[in-house]
């Protein structure tokens, strides 16, 4: 389980239902990553070293790329024209606010690369509109439910 935050190109006038419906409906082969995506994602890997640190890089052919941080769990993606970000819900109190924060910041990165919005599904709405207090609320409260669930 994991905390993600989806990246999106949301059209004027259309609700945020109809953009993840439309993102849930997409065709899941291994298709190319769009040469603005490639793209960005050359601008986002420094600027993700810089922020994060000592991180490992996948990349397979022009089908995916994968940037990960171990010490945070933080992951970063693209496959096809889908990108996100996620983080297990490894982390609670001051250690998710924390990583919370490097996620909030790489979000901020990657929007600015990419010219996508950043969306957060576990609150319904785009992560400029989620604060950092409600994030890391959720995270803490998933992490201690399962830790309390399966141990940990």
């Amino acid at each position: 389980m994991s905390y993600d935050i989806y990246f999106l190109s949301r059209g004027e006038g259309q609700s945020w239902d109809d953009v993840l419906e439309a993102a849930e409906g997409a065709v899941e082969d291994s298709e190319r990553i769009p040469a603005e995506l490639l793209e960005a994602w050359r601008r986002i890997v420094p600027q993700a070293r810089a922020l994060l640190g000592d991180v490992d890089i996948t990349e397979y052919e022009q089908q995916s790329r994968d940037l990960s941080h171990s010490d945070t769990g933080i992951d970063f993606s693209v496959f096809g024209d889908e990108v996100s970000i996620t983080v297990p819900y490894w982390h609670s109190d001051d250690a998710a606010e924390r990583v919370l924060a490097k996620v909030f910041a790489l979000c901020l990165l990657v929007e600015k690369e990419t010219g996508l919005t950043a969306y957060d599904p576990q609150v319904e709405m785009p992560l400029a509109e989620t604060s950092p207090h409600q994030a890391m609320s959720i995270m803490s409260s998933v992490t201690t439910d399962l830790r309390n669930r399966y141990g940990g």
